[in-house]
């Protein structure tokens, strides 16, 4: 078993002027045996530091780490029974393939023949051929070497695997294909294995759970598809998914018996679109009437219309178009309402291929229609501003959006 709990953990820093800095706050996680967790968020977030600290790189300033029920805060890295794979790789130059491998064993004093045993099954669990076993690192590509890298941590046979962005300094499909090689390793070796991202879509694809941070705090730990449909706040809501989601300002108001969302507009004269909300979700928002709160869409829930054809009742969107990617597959319009900017993603062709487009270049300015998918809608809190003004100093738009919690 390889149970790694996280109970309270802190990591601190003294800064500028003595004051103290939290790089982890409060870090409370069970990732289970066997379970491939994902750490993910922007650069600064604490993911990597958490990591650190599991693998014993990083002392910890409060809380406790155990592995296998047994708290190993002040057990050495090499004591852990774990294996990290580096961001840079962290290759010897100087020693071939397959001494790279077999160097953590031998120091080990691993008897010849199972440390032969060992970097063989692992060569051919990453393909890496007995002609390349041979070479050094300099004569492998980006890709081989990650799975070189791979392999030194595979013969290990360690109870966690960790991975400090693996796969950053790859290009593009090289990316893709080594994030299917390392998912394929975890179904084959069943061990536990937590990684370290900034990349949403890694998270979302290779994941059992995904572990979201943010300025040192977790905002939500869920599986991908769960975090995606049922994001905790904001900030989740706004971090997966690209392109984001799009959040409008408002307030609910009764109408003919039905809930209303009002878009909020900033100045006078100017009438910002009304969406009926879905009957599943108006009971549980009747207490919040002339609240400002934020509906969030995302792009595709946002459906085109063909003009003059009958639409369900409240879901009529109207928007001005100021830009259109054509992506192949799929078409990203970026619109405007009154207030707001927000992205729909459509199919190639919307409309029937019918945009309005100026003759000089740039898009009518004449409003078109789209259907607001509100059985998929989700609400928002609306922090209040001043009150985060005054616990924080300063109006730092995520940390902002963090403080705004989902309603349903």
């Amino acid at each position: 078993m390889a149970k790694v709990i996280l109970e309270h953990v802190n990591k601190s820093y003294t800064g500028d002027k003595g004051r103290r800095v939290h790089a982890v706050e409060d870090a409370c996680l069970t990732i289970e045996d066997r379970e491939f967790m994902v750490f993910v968020g922007p650069s600064g977030c604490g993911k990597s530091t958490t990591l650190r600290m599991i693998a014993g790189l990083e002392s910890i300033s409060g809380g406790s780490i155990s592995i296998d029920g047994k708290i190993i805060n002040d057990i050495a890295p090499k004591d852990r029974d774990i294996a990290m794979v580096f961001q840079n790789y962290a290759l010897y130059p100087h020693m071939t393939v397959y001494d790279n491998m077999a160097f953590g064993l031998q120091l080990r004093s691993y008897p010849r023949k199972e440390i032969q045993t060992r970097v063989q099954e692992a060569a051919q669990i990453l393909g890496l051929s007995k002609e390349m076993l041979a070479r050094r690192p300099k004569a492998l590509s980006g890709g081989q070497r990650q799975r070189v890298a791979l392999g030194r941590a595979i013969v290990r046979k360690p109870k966690v695997f960790l991975f400090d962005e693996p796969l950053s300094n790859l290009d593009a499909k090289m990316r893709v294909q080594m994030r299917t090689e390392i998912s394929k390793l975890h179904q084959r070796l069943t061990a536990t294995m937590i990684y370290v991202t900034h990349d949403q879509v890694e998270a979302m694809t290779m994941g059992d759970r995904i572990c979201l941070m943010k300025d040192g705090r977790i905002q939500q730990v869920a599986e991908p598809l769960e975090i995606y449909n049922n994001p905790a706040n904001m900030y989740v809501a706004a971090f997966i998914g690209s392109p984001p989601m799009n959040f409008f300002a408002g307030t609910l108001q009764p109408r003919g018996g039905k809930l209303w969302f009002i878009e909020k507009t900033a100045g006078e004269g100017k009438d910002g679109f009304a969406l009926q909300v879905d009957d599943a979700h108006a009971a549980k928002l009747a207490d919040r009437l002339d609240q400002t709160l934020h509906l969030g869409l995302r792009p595709e829930d946002i459906l085109d219309h063909a003009p003059g054809a009958e639409a369900p009742p409240g879901q009529l969107l109207r928007a001005t178009v100021e830009l259109i990617e054509e992506m192949g597959a799929e078409t990203m319009f970026h619109l405007k309402t009154a207030a707001h900017g927000f992205i729909a993603r459509l199919a190639a062709t919307p409309f029937g291929g019918a945009v309005p487009v100026h003759p000089h270049g740039g898009f009518s300015a004449t409003p078109m229609e789209f259907l607001a998918r509100m059985d998929r809608a989700h609400f928002f809190e609306n922090a209040d501003t001043a009150a985060f003004l005054r616990d924080n100093g300063s109006l730092d738009h995520e940390k902002w959006q963090a403080a705004c919690r989902k309603i349903i």
